[in-house]
């Protein structure tokens, strides 16, 4: 089985949330979503709408995902990778390149953003209204 895990806070889903997930999990045969804590959104100066309860209750409903762990720190995506039996780490293309001290232990894809649709401009469009 070729597992693929990647992370996100996913807050306010949004369809381009839904076509990351349609697309890493396309890439195994199981996917893994870490899944921001509250604490560590805070951590980096993020509110989150959703609770982490509550995005991961939404998250359980999509078919794409297989499991989700809670993201808690930076540091922790190696351990993550092998405690998880990892094959393939998948992030959006904004993280360019950060993660690639991975590639000795799995496959490391970047995939494109949904153009035109980000939780961060549907925060912006509400505050607009």
């Amino acid at each position: 089985m070729k597992r693929v895990l990647t992370y996100g806070t996913f807050d306010l889903l949004h369809v381009g949330h839904i076509r990351l997930l349609e697309r890493a999990r396309a890439l195994g045969d199981y996917l893994v979503v870490g899944l921001s804590t509250d604490e560590f959104n805070l951590g980096k100066g993020k509110k989150s709408v959703f609770s982490y309860a509550e995005r991961f209750a939404i998250l359980s409903a999509i078919r794409h995902v297989d499991k989700i762990i809670p993201e808690d720190n930076w540091e922790q995506k190696l351990d993550d990778v092998r405690g998880n039996e990892i094959g393939v780490f998948v992030m959006g293309d904004d993280w360019q390149g950060k993660f690639d001290f991975l590639k000795s232990h799995c496959e490391v894809a970047y995939l494109p953003r949904t153009a035109g649709i980000s939780t961060t401009y549907i925060k912006y469009l509400i505050a607009e209204q």
